[in-house]
């Protein structure tokens, strides 16, 4: 266990820097002090304090955002918070799971068992949604750690339709570096597994990667053509 990340995860203990944190991880983007002091109902200068001390400890990352007008007059850049790339972990006794991960995708790669790999994922899927029938795909998910939002836009959906469900986080993102092929395909299949398994269509996700985000994304219900169509 790595004492730097006990450290900076406990700064999430405090309620006010727990809720600033929140806000910024769930935007997806550049949040500014005066919005995300506003979410957590404190002033813009106690915002600062708290969102600088997450900056210092690696939870999250800060830059300046230009003002819309520009010239004499315009004022300062703002400054603006992101979620941190990095990963923070904590077990007790240590663990390291992602090393013997990286040697079995290793031996998927080495054999040429993608199919096989993708089957297992499907049918590790259908085994976690007998764990929580009577649920919606998003509450599942957002258990799992993908942090499900919904887009209305869709214009970037790989099927058309009104929008998808996106997923903000990768739970396997680490690995995904290491062999995005199959990490991705994996994931594909677990998502229509667990679709599967929730009594739902297994075609509602598909690979839509994004900067950023998870590779895959699922339509909306109402987005989901039936057979008869």
């Amino acid at each position: 266990m790595r004492e730097d990340h006990l450290e900076a995860l406990s700064l999430l203990h405090d309620p006010v820097r727990r809720s600033l944190y929140e806000t910024v991880a769930g935007s997806g983007g550049d949040v500014g002090r005066a919005e995300a002091a506003e979410a957590a109902g404190v002033s813009r200068t106690l915002a600062g304090h708290h969102l600088d001390k997450l900056v210092e400890a690696g939870l999250l990352e800060s830059g300046f955002r230009q003002p819309e007008r520009r010239g004499p007059g315009s004022g300062r850049p703002a400054k603006v918070y992101r979620r941190a790339s990095g990963e923070r972990s904590v077990s007790l006794p240590p663990r390291d799971y992602a090393v013997l991960a990286s040697v079995l995708a290793g031996v998927v790669d080495a054999l040429g068992a993608e199919e096989k790999a993708e089957q297992v994922a499907r049918a590790a899927g259908a085994r976690l949604a007998r764990d929580h029938r009577g649920e919606p795909v998003e509450a599942v998910l957002a258990g799992r750690g993908y942090e499900p939002y919904t887009d209305r836009a869709g214009e970037d959906a790989p099927a058309g339709g009104e929008g998808r469900l996106r997923l903000r986080n990768c739970p396997f993102h680490a690995l995904s570096q290491e062999h995005p092929l199959l990490v991705c395909s994996m994931n594909l299949a677990l998502c229509q597994g667990l679709l599967e398994g929730l009594g739902d269509r297994p075609e509602r996700a598909a690979l839509d990667p994004r900067p950023g985000e998870c590779c895959v994304s699922l339509a909306l219900p109402s987005d989901t053509k039936t057979n008869e169509d």
